[in-house]
């Protein structure tokens, strides 16, 4: 027998639908790339994405149709978000921190028609323009007071004007909630990027997830600024996540230094924000170096890579911030894990409590995992046993575009994560290392993730990474690679002193490494491939 409810598709236009509505008067407030910090109201995004799902209708979009953006984190970006998955078409976010040849192949791949673009990214698109084999038109995402005078790319068009004679009265296109709704590119660290294709239902019932008590708990007496780029995972989600409970918006634009977020977080009374570790760094050290405090950010979600002991100690002890650690993938739309408190658990000592915010959290509603060895089998839930991360949901990637990457999915319908994991008996997740990362010494596993927490708890540290290196006995061994703070003084045996302590005698890295800076990828992640390149020919001390 089946319920005897109401079927209406879960579609994107109903959040700008709600928050027009219910929360019309709530800001929105963007640092444009031309240069003033833009305000403007909920009813005005969804008035104004009416009339760019207009314009993209007269440009012949239509029904699953790719339409790419190449954009910073501003209300334009957000106009676009609603406007091409509303009418049914597919937001397709570039990162344009990706190498060219990447740019030029997932856009290719994509079979996008048309590219928005940032007024200062501009130049990404003119260096693969020639490359693009579908796209037909390139709209630049500014006024045509500020439109570039001279340009590679023929026939540009201006977003205000394209928009501008539009009367925004559209009514949303009603269709099957599986449809798809935006498309993200995995960081191809190791092959050709892959494409995720989000539907319009597992993106709101993310959303949902994210916006519950157990997880945000968002209201509108949040404002929120996510430092996550719009072009990686959907900022999280938070850009459907924060309409839908009504929060204010903060974007950052293109300016993510320490000081430019710490203006926006400080003047727009800023309670909650999220980001990738490096930048949660530069703004730490900025607040040090200029004695300034974070009296308003009460949490930070903190994902993309882990978040060492120290940051969660340093957000607490000197800012009042509570780091809510999260853990996900672009293939999981993207949380799967959160830092989520049982009971009685938020009122333990600091050091306890921190403790639970360095592992990766506990799974959130919709997500189950499972770890497994490398033959398959189910292996114990009892914080000691390591294996192969498998997971599965309703917003969990089921294959990915093209038919693509086929090896990483069971025929059960799990999704094997690439990471190599712990799963505790209170439900917490702990990552141990990526799979291509894991250090395997004398036929036992080093965790390059623990021992790279520990280094950073130093207080000359301000970055490390750590890498394996062939051993003729031990077939790996760790080397510890480090970035000093600007002014600190440490030597090799300083930080080896500090590490010793707090990890297993036997995970001792055999070196240390200085650099002046670490490699980071497109999305924030320490470039470990780079890394392994620099060091392919480095031989560890014998004694």
């Amino acid at each position: 027998m089946l319920g005897l409810m109401q079927d209406r598709p879960l579609l994107i236009s109903q959040i700008i639908d709600f928050a027009a509505e219910y929360y019309g008067d709530v800001e929105i407030v963007s640092r444009a790339v031309e240069g003033p910090v833009h305000r403007y109201t909920y009813r005005d995004a969804h008035h104004r994405a009416k009339k760019l799902a207009e314009a993209l209708q007269s440009l012949g979009i239509k029904l699953g149709d790719r339409v790419g953006t190449v954009a910073w984190n501003g209300y334009r970006h957000f106009e676009l978000y609603y406007a091409v998955s509303g009418i049914g078409a597919v937001l397709h976010t570039l990162n344009p921190r990706l190498s060219p040849e990447h740019v030029a192949y997932i856009a290719n791949h994509a079979e996008d028609q048309v590219i928005f673009v940032d007024l200062n990214l501009v130049p990404v698109v003119e260096a693969v323009i020639g490359q693009l084999k579908t796209v037909r038109h390139v709209i630049v995402m500014t006024d045509r007071a500020h439109m570039p005078k001279d340009s590679k790319i023929a026939n540009l068009l201006c977003y205000e004007e394209l928009i501008a004679d539009k009367p925004g009265t559209l009514a949303w296109p009603t269709f099957d909630e599986r449809t798809a709704s935006s498309l993200c590119y995995t960081s191809g660290t190791t092959g050709n990027p892959k494409g995720v294709l989000y539907s319009h239902r597992s993106t709101v019932l993310h959303s949902i997830m994210m916006t519950s008590g157990p997880v945000l708990a968002l209201n509108p007496d949040n404002t929120i600024l996510p430092v996550v780029p719009m072009f990686h995972a959907n900022a999280w989600g938070l850009v459907y996540g924060a309409p839908m409970s009504g929060c204010k918006l903060v974007f950052p634009g293109f300016r993510l230094d320490g000081a430019s977020v710490y203006e926006l977080l400080d003047s727009e009374d800023v309670d909650v924000s999220a980001g990738v570790p490096t930048v949660w760094l530069a703004l730490l050290n900025y607040c040090e170096q200029n004695g300034k405090k974070l009296s308003k950010m009460k949490r930070t979600l903190i994902g993309g890579s882990a978040v060492p002991h120290a940051m969660i100690s340093r957000f607490w002890k000197e800012h009042g911030t509570d780091v809510v650690h999260g853990w996900g993938m672009t293939e999981m739309s993207p949380v799967g894990t959160i830092t989520r408190f049982n009971r009685g658990e938020r009122a333990l000592p600091d050091e306890q409590r921190f403790e639970i915010q360095a592992k990766q959290g506990r799974p959130v509603f919709g997500v189950e995992m499972k770890i497994v060895d490398d033959a398959g089998n189910d292996l114990p839930k009892d914080g000691k046993a390591s294996g192969n991360l498998l997971v599965r949901g309703p917003w969990i990637v089921n294959g990915y575009m093209k038919g693509e990457g086929t090896a990483g999915f069971t025929k059960d319908g799990w999704f094997h994560t690439g990471d190599v994991s712990k799963l505790e008996p209170d439900g917490s997740m702990v990552i141990t290392d990526r799979s291509k990362d894991v250090i395997k010494s004398g036929g036992e596993w080093i965790s390059t993730i623990d021992l790279e927490n520990a280094a950073m708890g130093h207080p000359a540290v301000a970055e490390a990474a750590v890498i394996g290196i062939q051993h003729p006995k031990w077939d790996e061994r760790p080397l510890l690679i480090v970035q000093l703070k600007a002014g600190a003084n440490a030597g090799k045996q300083d930080i080896l002193d500090f590490v010793k302590d707090r990890v297993a005698k036997w995970w001792l890295p055999d070196d240390v490494a200085f650099v002046d800076a670490i490699p980071h990828g497109a999305t924030g992640k320490v470039l470990k491939t780079e890394l392994r390149r620099t060091f392919k020919d480095y031989t560890l001390p014998t004694a």
